[in-house]
């Protein structure tokens, strides 16, 4: 077993990406419950094993994600000559047979350490909440797989971008945030909504990237059905309102200036959106994923950060 074959099909780029907001939500999710107790037993989201065990399941989450679509697209073929890094099953490294049994392999591991999350977050006195966060991980596991699998993947039909924003920006915020709180608070929503129109601007730069090719495979993508010139508005209208919402959301509780601290990691989103302006030539987006993805995760931590003070 080459096992260079599965990192690589791991993606691990992709991973501070996914778990950008399950980082935002524990920190909101841990302040809240801190502001309950007293000023000397105040803990942070790093000693916290909800904290770890969320961040392991979503991880597990985002790998099967990263082997389904590889899976997915290496069998239909989308995958070949691609622009970017070479798919693994399409490449030849890894069968299609042994990127299913890894797959099979990462959704029980995954399910196990949910589990173990869902324990240690509600135990046995709150069974309806477990009920539901375990009917929420099989969701998870669901829709990972059927992005690019099966003659009706989504992913196929122009909803990523639904589905990006819902798991990446709205359950794993306000989840992440319901583990430590054991409610809703609505206000959540709004830097929830935050990441997940970051992580869908993500999903849409990989589709500009990709438009041609995903034109030709029949691989209808929100880009391919919009347009380029519609895709780049669409663009920014994700940036530019995950900036609004995340504003909203520190007026409505606002206490201190460091509370803006975030608006640093829209520096380089807002050179994301000027270059995209300016891009004709689809391959050369290829490195603004990376900025993207890494300004969202920089957009939790310092948002994040700025509840402290």
């Amino acid at each position: 077993m080459d096992v260079k074959s599965y990192i690589k099909a791991a993606r691990l780029r992709t991973l501070p990406l996914s778990i950008s907001g399950i980082i935002l939500g524990s920190y909101l999710g841990n302040e809240f419950v801190n502001s309950l107790l007293e000023h000397t037993i105040r803990t942070s989201i790093w000693e916290s094993s909800i904290f770890w065990l969320a961040i392991f399941t979503t991880v597990g989450f985002q790998v099967l994600s990263n082997y389904a679509n590889d899976y997915g697209d290496g069998i239909k073929g989308s995958d070949e000559n691609r622009t970017g890094e070479a798919r693994m099953v399409s490449s030849g490294a890894i069968t299609p047979k042994q990127m299913k049994t890894a797959m099979i392999s990462t959704t029980i591991i995954t399910l196990l350490i949910a589990l173990l999350l869902i324990y240690v977050a509600f135990g046995s006195k709150n069974f309806g909440y477990s009920i539901l966060f375990f009917g929420l991980g099989i969701a998870s596991i669901a829709a990972a797989i059927k992005y690019t699998v099966g003659n009706s993947a989504y992913g196929y039909s122009g909803f990523g971008d639904i589905f990006v924003f819902l798991f990446f920006g709205l359950l794993s915020v306000v989840g992440s945030y319901f583990l430590y709180t054991k409610m809703i608070n609505f206000e959540i929503f709004l830097p929830a909504f935050s990441i997940g129109l970051l992580s869908t601007a993500v999903l849409n730069l990989n589709n500009l990237r990709d438009r041609e090719q995903d034109k030709t495979n029949k691989k209808n993508t929100l880009v391919v059905k919009l347009g380029v010139v519609r895709a780049k508005k669409y663009h920014y209208f994700l940036i530019i309102g995950a900036l609004i919402t995340a504003l909203i959301y520190t007026v409505l509780n606002f206490s201190s200036i460091y509370e803006f601290v975030f608006l640093v990691a829209f520096i380089p989103l807002v050179k994301n959106m000027i270059t995209v302006s300016r891009n004709n030539t689809p391959a050369e987006l290829d490195g603004e994923l990376k900025k993207v993805a890494l300004s969202t995760f920089l957009f939790a931590i310092l948002f994040g950060i700025g509840q402290f003070f």
